[in-house]
């Protein structure tokens, strides 16, 4: 199934908008009044000369510290490449602004995996005159180098932690930094979910890199080491309740489908390793207690 990028990035901007603002425009946050804000409904238009339709889907309504007016600002997540993207931001702009006739700030944010030099203006000039200047603000995430965010203790830079520059070989770094920054945010179960679930989208461990992950955070200090785990395995059980009714269908044999039958067997070992109750890993994967018992042999 493909990745909806437009809603997961919807979702955490709206949800995190005046931290996302602060992260990365300090000097335009300093200027938004933030306690007058309110989200527009999704803007659709045309383009007549391609034949395509286009949707703003992010608007936010709000003021200026010391100006009556209100402003409009949009935001583009930008998740593939497009060489006439300037040019579409400018149409965005000219379009809102014929709807609202306000003042507009427009910004880009490229979510990509290619590092490649954005343009942040679209112009029209002559040899004898300039006719137009347009200029939007811009963040390229692969450019941002992860490290440079992880004392942060803004959720919006936990969650794109996962879209930044990193290499392979950083994943399971990235992924603790990830857990400890959550951890100090301390923030409810259901903006954790929001975050984590857009950071999992995007950065993916496999079964091996989840295991030398565990191994590290075994290795961290007792207090932090202990709530990173924890973490870890709240995450394993909301993760798995999608997987019940799949196994239930499936039955509760192991001789039944020898796919499913591995996949099974390797949640139930990874919970393990983090300590969950063998109850509800039963209940989860299938597996019967006997079963669970010979895995727990195994790992010791």
């Amino acid at each position: 199934m493909p990745v909806d990028h437009d809603r997961l990035f919807k979702e955490l901007l709206m949800t995190y908008f005046e931290e996302f603002m602060l992260l990365f425009f300090p000097e335009a946050y300093e200027a938004i009044d933030f306690q007058e804000i309110r989200f527009l409904p999704e803007e659709l238009y045309t383009d007549v000369t391609a034949g395509e339709k286009y949707r703003v889907d992010l608007l936010a309504e709000t003021k200026l510290k010391g100006e009556d007016g209100l402003i409009i600002i949009h935001v583009e997540p930008q998740s593939y490449v497009q060489e006439a993207f300037s040019e579409r931001m400018f149409i965005y702009f000219s379009r809102l602004y014929e709807t609202y006739r306000r003042k507009i700030l427009p910004i880009a944010i490229f979510s990509y995996d290619k590092i490649r030099e954005e343009p942040a203006t679209f112009e029209i000039t002559f040899p004898f005159t300039n006719v137009l200047q347009f200029n939007f603000l811009t963040v390229q995430l692969k450019k941002k180098n992860w490290r440079d965010f992880i004392r942060s203790e803004n959720p919006v830079a936990a969650a794109l932690l996962s879209k930044m520059g990193y290499n392979e070989s950083e994943k399971i770094e990235v992924k603790k930094e990830f857990l400890r920054m959550l951890v100090r945010m301390n923030i409810d179960a259901a903006r954790q979910t929001l975050i984590s679930g857009f950071f999992e989208t995007y950065l993916q461990l496999t079964p091996e890199e989840e295991e030398k992950l565990l191994n590290e955070v075994k290795k961290m200090s007792n207090q932090e080491g202990e709530k990173v785990m924890e973490l870890m395995v709240s995450y394993e059980r909301r993760g798995m309740e999608k997987g019940m009714e799949i196994g239930k269908e499936e039955g509760k044999k192991l001789g039944k489908g020898e796919g499913k039958i591995e996949e099974r067997i390797n949640i139930a070992k990874s919970m393990l390793k983090k300590e969950a109750d063998e109850n509800f890993i039963t209940e989860v994967t299938g597996l019967s207690y006997e079963e669970i018992e010979l895995l727990k042999k195994e790992l010791e």
